[in-house]
């Protein structure tokens, strides 16, 4: 089973540090809309901290799919319970996928887990951070979507540094995309030239 956090990053395609610091005020229900306004990050001297994302343009708010919503709810109802057993331990912070006490996840501890995951199923060896690649490939390969729209989600600071990053390939297969609309809309038409227009072409090259 796919746990919640790894099917966050694997659709929404969040850094690491933004799942670990959503909390569960980021998250419209009612709407379907997911606000990402801080990170977790380790700092020498300081241990976690939350902080501002890792730009200004990592401020956004983006939209959540009804079954990863169904999904959360029922993650949230699993935490309900794991705070009843940590009863005094647990330490409040609202977070959407903290400890077991409550407290913000090391993302050491994260890649750590999430690599033994991998070894368990037989999977090829990968960074946490390679989920995020694989649903902005997602969202550019196979949905089909606009850079523009890519860029928001994964919260970049421009078109540019997403078609960097995932340029090459992507847009290759986003070309092939435009290549078969164009050859739907734009399809020859069988017209008959009026015998006067013949006649002045052939008067004009004597």
């Amino acid at each position: 089973m796919v746990s919640p956090i790894k099917r966050l990053a694997s659709k929404l395609g969040l850094r690491e540090g933004e799942i670990i610091g959503l909390k569960w005020s980021d998250l419209d229900w009612g709407r379907g809309r997911l606000k990402i306004q801080r990170q977790v990050q380790r700092i020498k001297g300081q241990g976690l901290v939350f902080s501002e994302p890792k730009t200004q343009f990592g401020n956004r708010v983006i939209a959540v799919g009804p079954i990863t919503l169904e999904k959360l709810q029922e993650h949230r109802e699993q935490q309900e319970l794991e705070k009843a057993i940590a009863i005094q331990r647990w330490q409040e912070n609202n977070l959407i996928f903290p400890t077991t006490i409550g407290t913000p996840r090391d993302p050491h501890n994260l890649l750590k887990c999430f690599k033994e995951v991998l070894r368990k199923a037989g999977l090829p060896d990968m960074r946490f951070h390679d989920l995020r690649h694989t649903s902005v490939t997602l969202i550019l390969n196979d949905i089909g979507a606009p850079i523009k729209e890519a860029q928001h989600r994964a919260g970049h600071a421009s078109p540019s540094t997403t078609i960097n990053i995932y340029g090459g390939e992507t847009t290759s297969k986003l070309d092939e995309v435009v290549a078969r609309n164009l050859d739907e809309l734009v399809t020859p038409v069988r017209f008959k030239l009026h015998p006067n227009c013949t006649k002045e072409e052939s008067l004009s090259k004597r």
